[in-house]
Order: C-alpha cells, then sequence, then structure tokens
C-alpha cells in the first residue's frame, strides 16, 4: 500500500497539470471500488475547477471551488496516471513525461482536465477509495477524523510521542503504525526509521528513554524527506503520476533485505524479520536494541 512519501510523490506530480484546472468531464465505469462511489459522482465534478491539492495521511485531497473536496485513497494496487495523447509516444508538459495509453480493464475512473490531459485511476484490485465531503468540515469525515500528527508537521515532536507511548502496552513498531499515533507511516517506512534510530521493533514503547525518542522523531523525517526526494517506493504497484517508478527502494536498508549484511559500517550483525500484528518487522540484530 503506498505511504506517505508515494502520495506525497502523486500529489506532487499533480500541482502542476492539475492545480487551478477546470475538470470538463468525468468518465465513472462503475458504482464502486472498496466501497460505493459517492452519488452523481460525474455531475458533481464535471465543469468544477480544482482550487488546491493536498493531503492527509495516505489520502489526496483535491479541493473543488464547488465547496467540496475530492478524498482519494489508492488503496493496495491504486494508481493515478497523467496522460496526455499524442502522435509521439511521448510528450513534455510541465516537465512532466505523458505516456500514451489506451484504455484499460482496470481503469475506473477518467477525469479530463481542461488542455488536454486526462487523469485516470487504475486499481486491479479495488482496495481504493473515492469521497466527496464538504471542504470546511474535511476535517470530520470519517477516514480523516481520528489520524495522528503528519509526521513533518511541528505537533509531531518528541514530547509528543513520548505522551503517547507512555500511555500503551505495545511494542514500537505496532505504535508507529497506528495511524492515531502518527499518520502515514507503513511497514517500509517504520522499519527504516527504526534502523536508522538504532531501536528494535521489539522493544516496549515504556522502554525507550527520551534520548531515543528524540533519534526516532529526527529519523522518521529523515526517511520521509529522503523517500520524497526520490520518488517514494515501487515494491509492487506503485508508479507516479508520469508512470515512472519511485527510486527509494534503491536505499533500503531493511526492508525486503533479510538475511543479508547490516549496511552501518561499524556493524556485523545480520537483517532478521519477526512477525507483528500480522506485518513482517524488519530490523537488524546487531545494531537495533
Amino acid at each position: 500500500m503506498p505511504e506517505l512519501p508515494e502520495v506525497e510523490t502523486v500529489r506532487l506530480g499533480l500541482i502542476p497539470v492539475v492545480n487551478n484546472k477546470t475538470i470538463v468531464d468525468f468518465e465513472q465505469r462503475r458504482l464502486d471500488l472498496r466501497w460505493p462511489l459517492p452519488e452523481n459522482m460525474p455531475g458533481r465534478l464535471k465543469g468544477l475547477k480544482v482550487v488546491n491539492i493536498d493531503r492527509r495521511s495516505k489520502y489526496l485531497l483535491l479541493e473543488l471551488n464547488s465547496g467540496e473536496t475530492l478524498i482519494i485513497h489508492l488503496g493496495m494496487s491504486g494508481r493515478l496516471l497523467l496522460l496526455k495523447d499524442g502522435d509521439k509516444a511521448f510528450s513534455n508538459t510541465a516537465n512532466l513525461r505523458f505516456r500514451t495509453h489506451k484504455s484499460e480493464k482496470h481503469d475506473h475512473i477518467v477525469i479530463y482536465i481542461k488542455g488536454g490531459s486526462r487523469l485516470v485511476y487504475n486499481d486491479p484490485r479495488r482496495f481504493g477509495a473515492m469521497d466527496l465531503f464538504e471542504t470546511n468540515r474535511i476535517k470530520e469525515h470519517k477516514w480523516l477524523v481520528n489520524l495522528g500528527p503528519e509526521p513533518m508537521s511541528n505537533q509531531f515532536s518528541p514530547e509528543f510521542l513520548i505522551n503517547k507511548l507512555k500511555r500503551r502496552k505495545s511494542s514500537i513498531k505496532s505504535a508507529l503504525m497506528d495511524q492515531k499515533v502518527i499518520a502515514g507511516l507503513g511497514n517500509i517506512y517504520v522499519s527504516e526509521s527504526l534502523w536508522e534510530a538504532g531501536i528494535s521493533p521489539k522493544r516496549n514503547t515504556r522502554n525507550i528513554s527520551k534520548v531515543k525518542i528524540d533519534e526516532l522523531v529526527f529519523s522518521i523525517r529523515k526517511v520521509l524527506r529522503e523517500a520524497i526526494a526520490l520518488g517514494g517506493t515501487s515494491l509492487k504497484d506503485f508508479r507516479t503520476v508520469g508512470g515512472d517508478l519511485g527510486y527509494f527502494q534503491n536505499r533500503l536498508k531493511v526492508y525486503g533485505r533479510i538475511g543479508e549484511e547490516c549496511v552501518k559500517s561499524d556493524c556485523f550483525g545480520q537483517i532478521q524479520t519477526i512477525k507483528q500484528s500480522g506485518r513482517v518487522s524488519y530490523y537488524c540484530n546487531s545494531c537495533q536494541s
């Protein structure tokens, strides 16, 4: 499932082409994705202007001049592709590459943007979701109302995290995966951040010093910034809006590297795995304690 860096990569890719542009047509090819789609989506979106493109956790927020916001969650396999047909295989618009693209079986939503672009939502497994909700009440939406702070925000501080963790009796890995504690993190970036901070995913939340919490907050932000700069991680389905792979998978230190040597220069450990809350955690058996 795309995590914060992948969704932020999509948001940044949409801004030059979609922001402040009019939706000239909206093609809906099915009534549902993971859940039923909003009633009369084409009628509610056609002719409207996208006035802002934001992100909350793993959700894209396309604010419209109607006073509603289109909320998009990519789910397990969803992709948003920006397309522009032309005589050549590729054309350049706003420094993005647009591939010519014939309609595919899993293209469930097509949004036609003024200027000749199409925004196609493709989702083979249909675990994604979309909804329309009043912009001035967007924080009250059921998908967003209980989310924790954004990890890059001022609200997410060592003091905040210490306060949250002291109320729990779980592993640090499980706590960081909880979207009510911190928004947008998933298995990849929690594993990488814990490695950066030298904290075992098995460590109990009540058994982590303030110094280590400071390091963890710093590590989370460091990992996320690097991942966003590299376009996220493409392991299975994720692609940027131009159809390209993210490159952060080439920088992964622990995730997916079971049995390999730790890459820290002064460490001779190996990458191990443990199953926690139904997910596989990756960690070094030497430098993470």
